[in-house]
């Protein structure tokens, strides 16, 4: 019997057939640009014989069947060769073909029913052959997608508990834990047994934020005599019962808002007078964005009358004349032998004379100056003379600072000079500093020694985390160590007292054919002695889509791109820079089980897509720097304002706002600090609140989503962690990566949780604000949600 059929056309089987054109042309045509670009021929191969099994299938000839088949197998092919078992990587090449390869089976199903012909029923058995493969790949793919993880580099029975440990009194006094910001609890109530126990206690609203702010809670809460300190959206200061969350009091600085582009507060300082008794002899310290300091009684919300004016410290002195919404205050307040550390966040990407990063100290206790690190003027620790400011420009500490109170330095974690993506105007002292963590003497202001993670950056890669103070074990024994994670996905660890490096590092060429006028660092240092979570070097099989065609877009942008691998400096074309500014570490750090020695991190992998844009067709575009009430941020451009150029910059995203880079875009793991290896890796988060154009695909496959916000870690072996674009916390068994429990929040918790024991019910509680974050469209909520075992 011959191939065409006596039953006459079948609009089903036309439809696939038509499918099949449509969909090889589609294929074929940017396939062939892609090849131009020197690109993979597959795409222009694989839409051109998808085309002509269409044809053929039209004319009801089994030839287009085994075509396709054809077209199935070296695709199949292709995408392993490619991509090996990664199953998110295996998606977007495969999806396309399972769907047509049922459209085709049932079509061919349909046409010998019919027809009643046994030469093409028995063709059949061929496409339910081809079936059968589709499923065992489906299920390969579920399996690469949502398995397993095994634990990496040693066994779990590798790590013991250190026989010196604190007891610990089940407060949270610091925003970190402690001033060595490890994120660490030595209670135990809580357990890798019990935890799955675990129910909400209580949840309440903190108060939202004025319309039309950009904000997102942040902040860790401190639980200090009975009593849990927070600070919301609107920067009110609030005391709430630990146990049942009801307000007891809330001071309202009446912040000032006009010209206020981002209201974060990520917590607030508690700090107890030596020896001194009554009003303020405890008292919370907190910031407003618009740069005021307030000292408030801790068991009232009184302001404190000794400090400052009326309880409060203007931050703007000695800063110059400043636009509104450029200069603002973010991190908690660090405390260390009684001083106040203040840096500061500025509005990047402006101009060149936005404010100084200055560092100043101030009297906890009556709210006076005490001395400032200037780095244009490093030997005069007094407030500029009249008539001067602080010097302008330099790299600021917007992430939080860490204390040593017995050592009596402040380690602060600085940016790169405004503005991000040009160096040419910066002075030797801006270059000297940007992107270092610097030891500052607390009670004189003294820069006691420094250390650079990124030379002359024009990446925007800020140390944007806080140094993370260890005894960090080294074949001579314990050293007073430091782990300075980066967004660059490298972790440094440091002396504490001299800044030198205690574990190996060195310098690697990296590429530096920048701009005109601009000049890049020839070399950059990486800790080759740590385990790296930065990002390897990109490929186009690299690149990523929810389907072939997007995936397709992104590999033909990827080869039209100026890509050479970390550290290409943005070009007159477009430029990928991976990581990005959201990749590795943020501001909220790492947690360090200080018993175990072992490290826990979250990190990002996410890429940028930006180009310079030289000033000239900058204004023609009418691109301006924001001046609060009459010209908008430009939410597309640094500026740059007195530089050679602006910088256009984004995602590097598809037309369907999908990342173009394979998942998984966030990582959680750990690290033994003894051996220097990674225990286990895994990918934190599901795609149940992702997807293309930012909608909620309900899929709970874990993927690895983006994540802001840290870890904490627990004496019993616990590591619990929201942080993710997922509406959801958990809590993984510290030494294998088991996920032990979780619970959906009411929006994304992109704060660090913390723990305390309550004296009163005798329970430990775990607390997370949720609020979700503008950024990554996880809702929008004031939450502050506590869990507890059952009574």
């Amino acid at each position: 019997m011959s191939d065409r059929s006596k039953a006459g056309p079948d609009w089903f089987l036309r439809l696939t057939a038509g499918l099949f054109v449509v969909t090889g042309l589609l294929l074929a045509v940017p396939g062939a640009r892609l090849l131009m670009l020197g690109g993979s021929p597959y795409y222009l191969i694989a839409g051109v014989a998808l085309a002509v099994a269409g044809v053929l299938l039209w004319r009801e000839r089994m030839s287009g069947a085994w075509l396709f088949v054809g077209v199935l197998v070296a695709t199949v092919t292709w995408a392993l060769w490619e991509s090996g078992l990664d199953g998110w990587a295996l998606v977007p090449r495969l999806i396309l073909f399972v769907l047509l390869g049922l459209m085709l089976l049932v079509a061919l199903i349909r046409r010998a029913a019919a027809a009643h012909s046994g030469g093409w029923l028995a063709r059949v058995n061929l496409v339910y052959a081809t079936a059968l493969v589709l499923l065992a790949l489906a299920c390969v793919a579920w399996f690469a997608i949502d398995g397993p993880r095994t634990p990496m580099g040693v066994e779990r029975s590798g790590v013991e508990h250190s026989a010196a440990a604190s007891s610990g009194d089940g407060e949270w006094p610091v925003v970190g834990g402690s001033n060595h910001s490890q994120r660490f609890s030595a209670l135990e109530q809580i357990t890798p047994a019990n935890v799955s126990q675990l129910r909400l206690a209580w949840k309440v609203h903190l108060g939202m934020p004025d319309a039309g702010m950009v904000v997102v809670l942040e902040a860790t809460p401190l639980m200090v005599d009975d009593m849990l300190y927070m600070c919301n959206m609107r920067n009110e200061v609030l005391a709430l019962d630990p146990e049942t969350g009801k307000t007891l009091w809330r001071f309202d600085p009446r912040v000032d808002a006009s010209g206020v582009i981002l209201s974060v507060c990520r917590g607030v300082a508690h700090y107890r007078q030596p020896g001194a008794t009554g009003l303020c002899s405890a008292r919370i310290i907190s910031y407003a964005v618009d740069a005021r300091m307030f000292a408030l009684d801790a068991k009232t919300g009184e302001r404190c009358p000794g400090f400052g004016a009326n309880g409060e410290v203007d931050l703007k002195e000695g800063m110059g004349a400043q636009e509104k919404g450029y200069y603002f205050l973010t991190s908690a307040p660090t405390i260390v032998r009684g001083k106040i550390i203040v840096g500061g966040s500025v509005l990047d990407g402006q101009h060149t004379g936005e404010p100084s990063g200055v560092i100043r100290g101030f009297d906890a206790v009556t709210g006076k100056f005490a001395w400032a690190w200037d780095m244009g003027r490093p030997d005069d620790h007094g407030p500029p003379p009249p008539g001067q400011t602080f010097t302008l420009g330099t790299p600021n500490a917007w992430a939080p600072i860490t204390g040593d109170e017995a050592l009596g330095l402040a380690y602060v974690p600085l940016g790169n000079a405004t503005p991000d993506y040009v160096s040419a105007h910066r002075s030797a002292v801006m270059n000297e500093y940007t992107d270092a963590v610097v030891a500052i003497d607390v009670d004189t202001g003294a820069l006691r020694w420094s250390f650079q993670t990124t030379r002359r950056d024009v990446w925007d890669y800020d140390v944007a985390s806080p140094a993370t103070l260890v005894d960090f074990p080294t074949p001579q024994g314990p050293r007073p160590g430091l782990i300075q994670p980066t967004k660059r996905g490298e972790f440094f660890v440091l002396d504490r007292l001299t800044g030198t490096p205690l574990v190996k590092t060195e310098e690697r060429p990296a590429p530096h054919d920048a701009v005109p006028g601009e000049t890049a660092s020839p070399t950059q240092p990486y800790p080759v002695g740590m385990p790296s979570f930065g990002s390897v070097r990109l490929t186009e099989a690299d690149m990523w889509g929810i389907s072939p065609f997007d995936q397709l877009w992104c590999r033909i942008k990827f080869k039209e791109s100026r890509y050479e691998g970390e550290f290409t400096p943005v070009g007159l074309t477009p430029t990928i820079i991976y990581p990005g500014y959201l990749g590795g570490s943020e501001w909220a750090g790492v947690g360090v089980d200080p018993e175990r020695r072992l490290m826990a991190l979250n990190v990002n992998h996410f890429a940028m897509y930006d180009q310079m844009i030289p000033r000239a067709e900058a204004d023609r575009r009418g691109v301006k720097p924001f001046k609060a009430g009459s010209v908008p941020l430009d939410k597309d451009f640094a500026v740059q304002w007195g530089t050679p150029y602006a910088t256009l910059q984004g995602g590097f995203v598809s037309p369907l706002e999908v990342p173009c880079i394979k998942p998984p875009y966030s990582e959680i793991a750990v690290v033994d600090l003894a051996t220097r290896k990674t225990l286990w890796r895994q990918p934190l988060g599901t795609g149940r609140d992702s997807g293309p154009f930012h909608l909620q695909s309900l899929l709970p496959i874990r993927m690895g989503v983006p994540a802001v916000g840290g870890p904490l870690v627990t004496r019993s072996g616990l590591l619990f962690i929201a942080a993710t674009q997922e509406r959801t916390f958990r809590a993984f068994e510290l030494t294998t990566g088991r996920l032990l429990w979780q619970d959906r929040l009411p929006a994304g918790g992109h704060a660090a949780p913390m723990t305390f024991y309550s004296t009163r019910s005798g329970r430990q509680f775990v607390v997370i604000p949720a609020s979700g974050h503008f950024l990554m469209k996880s809702g929008h909520a004031d939450y502050l949600v506590a869990y507890a075992l059952p009574r």
